[in-house]
């Protein structure tokens, strides 16, 4: 759990860091943000991170990641207009599926851990609609959001 010391309670745990402005919209009508939006931010990161690192468009790809499981842990109140950075690191790289973590910090000098995630990708052939193995240069760089070995974290805008 969040917040005992596991690896997941502090940023600096998560190799890729996105920083994201929240919009007056994301609230819902209780004046947080709408639960639906840190899904929106999560598969944002992922495939945000993944077309700059990898290049090409998913839409084209003859495979594709497509979601098999996501979920959130909700454990603080984020809101407009909250800064927000979103960490993102792989837990785990199978054969044709790999599972992100990632962790949704209200921003500050001191981020506070508000949201945990979890996606799992599993790759396709876009005509077959059946699993492949992650292609090599897929893999290779989702190889660098493995738990840390001690390499600095990457920051992006």
């Amino acid at each position: 759990m969040a917040g005992e010391g596991t690896p997941d309670d502090r940023l600096d745990n998560f190799p890729v860091r996105v920083r994201v402005p929240t919009r007056w919209a994301d609230n819902d009508m209780y004046g947080h943000l709408n639960n639906a939006v840190y899904y929106q931010l999560f598969d944002t990161v992922i495939n945000g991170w993944l077309a700059e690192h990898v290049g090409g468009s998913p839409v084209d790809a003859p495979v594709q990641g497509v979601v098999a499981e996501s979920s959130c842990r909700f454990l603080a109140e984020v809101g407009f207009p909250d800064l927000v950075v979103v960490g993102l690191r792989v837990e785990r790289l199978g054969n044709s599926s790999v599972t992100y973590a990632l962790g949704l910090f209200r921003g500050g000098p001191e981020p506070t851990l508000a949201a945990l995630g979890r996606w799992v990708h599993v790759y396709i052939d876009t005509r077959a609609r059946r699993s492949v193995p992650i292609p090599s240069p897929i893999r290779e760089a989702l190889t660098t959001l493995l738990p840390p070995d001690g390499s600095p974290a990457e920051e992006l805008a």
